[in-house]
């Protein structure tokens, strides 16, 4: 995916819809316990990063942007939280519209 791609994705002012998904109980709870310990702010937050995690691997698989990929992949190893990584993503996507 490229960068500018990716970084629209990010911004957090873009048009959302209401999705309802029947998740179990015990996945629920295991989610509350280890959305706070990786840095999230609830749940809800962990599952939106999960899905994007997933999405956003599968993409550059598919459209073979495995750079990019694996510099995202880096960061988080090296602690970055995704919510940080969202924020310098939707930098970049400002700085090149303002270009």
């Amino acid at each position: 995916m490229k960068i500018n791609k990716l970084a629209q994705r990010l911004q957090k002012d873009r048009p959302m819809t209401m999705v309802s998904i029947r998740i179990p109980d015990d996945v629920i709870d295991d989610l509350k316990r280890v959305a706070p310990m990786l840095g999230f702010s609830g749940y809800q937050a962990l599952i939106k990063a999960y899905i994007g995690q997933g999405l956003r691997s599968d993409l550059e698989r598919l459209e073979g942007g495995v750079e990019l990929s694996a510099l995202l992949e880096s960061l988080r190893k090296k602690g970055v939280n995704d919510e940080i990584i969202s924020s310098a993503m939707a930098e970049i996507h400002s700085s090149a519209h303002a270009a």
